[in-house]
This record gives structure tokens, sequence and C-alpha cells, in this order.
């Protein structure tokens, strides 16, 4: 069965689609190769704040009430959201107005107005004040994590930006990202649901076949990887538990443990995975402990989150740091691997009925140049062995590789007790 259909114009612009006609709606995403590690300090979080400021009006829609009410008026209500590599514009459609849709896409990302700076400036100051204590320090430990793992390099700062950076932006510097980045062999729109390949490429085409291509600048590479850790890092705030991360840097998405650090994710992570199983339900630590798995071009990021009470932080330290060593030294049972890989193949199954799914993974896939079927993902998962994904596991995790984050409200003789711990881990 072919998964999606993929068209490119002229210019250079790609068209995703994936035909589903027994769905009612069809969603329509526009994927922009540009986040946040495609910025410097000075102007950190400025895609993020152009993503937002394109729903301030448009040449053809002078209001952001006015765009966001001629989506709705098509059965649609337009979001976005950006990261480390792609910004994208989203909303679910009527099929019977998906050239209306094109059209109200085309017109937010080529005529924009670029007004009310000042007032989304402040939406985004409040946004970012979610991540910082009362003193101004950061709290938000991915942001923590990623400063230890990526210095001084774009993928260290925060999408949203950091204060200053936020402040110090100006329309110019927006219309100039804007110009730069928005441009036609760097978007992908996919379209998913009850709709033709020739109708979306019809559509499309009208709305954008006549943006004119430039060439964008490439990203910064990754840093090579430190061997330092483990790295910690510590910040007080004012509540009741502690929030703890362990990260480890890992390969991109092109390397081919990438399949296994799916696996090891989900070993980890679930109702009745390793986490919550021992963390939760046998000790009593935790309400919720999950993993994660991100992954950019040339590196990514594997993290374990948990808040625990501050009496409770070295036990459930501990127990991670033993739950890590198990997962490098021993092969998972052949029970415990096959629930994992049948939950896998399941989930992409279930996203076959899911037009947003659909269009987001292929479009974001055509995008950065990752186009893996459902198909093939899991087949490359339903290929391994317990034992490769234990040595992918006592390769990547290796204490060297891992980086911390503290936040909330320890005392010295906690940080104390814990940086003990952590410096014994390595032998």
């Amino acid at each position: 069965m072919t998964e999606y259909y993929k068209d490119t114009l002229a210019n250079g612009l790609r068209l995703v689609t994936v035909e589903m006609p027994h769905l009612h709606s069809v969603e329509m995403v526009c994927h922009v190769g540009v986040g946040g590690r495609h910025e410097q300090a000075d102007k950190a979080g400025i895609s993020h704040f152009l993503e937002h400021m394109l729903f301030r009006g448009t040449a053809d829609y002078p209001t952001g009430l006015a765009l966001e009410s001629a989506f709705e008026a098509l059965g649609g209500t337009v979001n976005a959201a950006t990261d480390g590599e792609t910004t994208c514009y989203h909303s679910r459609l009527h099929p019977d107005h998906v050239a209306e849709g094109a059209a109200l896409f085309a017109s937010l990302l080529r005529r924009s107005l670029l007004k009310d700076i000042d007032i989304e400036r402040r939406i985004i100051v409040e946004e970012a004040l979610e991540d910082v204590n009362e003193s101004g320090e950061e709290i938000n430990p991915d942001n923590l994590t990623s400063r230890l793992i990526w210095p001084k390099h774009p993928l260290s700062l925060p999408t949203v930006g950091t204060h200053d950076s936020v402040q110090g932006l100006t329309c110019d510097d927006l219309r100039q990202h804007l110009d730069t980045w928005y441009t036609p062999g760097n978007v992908v729109v996919a379209v998913a649901g009850r709709v033709t390949r020739r109708q979306a490429l019809d559509a499309v085409d009208a709305a954008f076949g006549d943006w004119h291509a430039r060439s964008v600048p490439s990203a910064l590479p990754a840093p090579p990887s430190h061997d330092r850790g483990p790295l910690a890092v510590w910040t007080r705030d004012a509540s009741s538990q502690i929030h703890l991360q362990l990260a480890y840097r890992v390969p991109g998405r092109r390397d081919s443990r990438t399949p296994a650090l799916r696996l090891l994710r989900r070993i980890l992570s679930g109702s009745s995975a390793r986490l919550m199983v021992r963390l939760r339900e046998q000790l009593g630590l935790t309400y919720h402990a999950e993993a994660n798995l991100g992954l950019y071009d040339d590196c990514g990021l594997f993290s374990i989150d948990l808040a625990v009470a501050p009496s409770s932080l070295m036990q459930a330290l501990q127990e991670l740091l033993q739950m890590l060593e198990d997962l490098r030294r021993t092969p998972a049972g052949e029970d415990e691997l096959e629930r994992v890989v049948r939950a896998f193949v399941y989930e992409q199954e279930f996203s076959l009925d899911q037009a947003d799914s659909r269009a987001g993974r292929f479009g974001w896939g055509e995008l950065v140049g990752y186009p893996l079927t459902l198909a093939e993902e899991c087949r490359q998962v339903q290929a391994l062995t317990a034992a490769q994904v234990r040595d992918v596991a006592a390769e990547l995790f290796d204490p060297k590789a891992l980086a911390l984050a503290f936040v909330g409200p320890f005392n010295k003789r906690q940080r104390k007790a814990v940086e003990k711990r952590l410096a014994g881990f390595t032998r």
C-alpha cells in the first residue's frame, strides 16, 4: 500500500498527500525548516516569535481575528508550534474547502503584516516566565540539561528565547528571518484526509506556485560529545518536590542505533514499564516517571523525568542509576521485549486512522530528509534482538555522557550526598 504521495512544484515546494477517503475531514500542515538551532544567542527565540507574529494579520486578513475567523469558516482552528529544527502550522479543514485552506495558509506564510510586535512580545515574555523562578533563574529541566550537553551552541538555548533576546528583537529582525527561511524549497505542505492527490496538488499549486524560491543557510553542526560526566546543574525552587532529569546525548535520527533507542524508551516508559513499576508501584517514590527520545539531524537526547519529595531524592536516584546499569548489562527478557515491540507496532498501526498524525509525520519526514514509512519503521524494530538493544544501551548510556538537572527545595546535605554518589557512578 502506498502510504503517501509526494509532488514537487516548479519552485521547489514539496507536497505530501495521504488519501484517506473514509474520513470526513482533511488535515493540512505546513512545515518550515527553521527552528531554535538556526539562531544565534542574541536572537534566541526569533523563530518562535515569528511563528506568533504571523497570526497577527496578513495583507488579505488585516487582523488576527479576521484570519482565525476565516479558518473557522472552513471548519478548522489554526495553530502552530516551533521546535529545535522546524516550525509547523496546521488546521483541520472541511473536504469541500481544501483550496480555500491552502490559500489561507499561503496568506499566513507569505503576506504577513508583522504588526503589533510589542503586544506579542508581552505574550511571549509571559510564556517564557513559566520556565524561571521568582529570582529569574532557569527551572525548566529540558533547558538546563541542554546547556550541559550542547554548551555554547544554539541547541542549548530555549526555543522561546531569553528575556533579553526577546526584548531586543525588532520588526526588521523578524522580516529578515522571514525572508531568509520562509521560501518554497524550505517548505513542505502535507494534506491528509478525504482528498485526492490531484485535488491537493491543484490547491497547493494555485496558492503557492508563484512563490519565488531562494536558497537558505545551513544549520550549525552539533558540537562534539563531551566525556566529562556525570555533569549536574542545581536550581533552587520553592516547590514541594524536586524535579529530576537524567539525560544522555545520543546520535541523530539517521543513525543505525535509533530503532534500539526507540525500544529502550518503551522498556522504561509506560504504565507497565520499568520506571513506573519500580518507582511508583513497588516503592511509592513518585506519581509519574517517563523516558523521552528527541532526535535531530545529527544528534539527539534520551531523557528520564520524574518528581519526588526531597526526602526521597537519594533513593530515587539510586534506583534510576541501577536501572540504567541493568539495561547496559542484561538483555531484556523475551516477554518484555515482545510486549514493547508489539506496543510499538500497534501504535504505528493506530496512527493510520489519524489524519493529523500522518500529515505531521510524513510532511516532517520529507522536510528533514527522513521519509521513513510506517512499514519500514516497524520492520526495523521487529528485526532487533534483546542482545542488540542491550549493546546500544551499553554504548550510549555511558556515565561519562550523563547530564542531570535538579530543580526544587534541596539542601546542601542532599546535594553533597548526590554529588558523591554520581562521582562513584563512573567507576
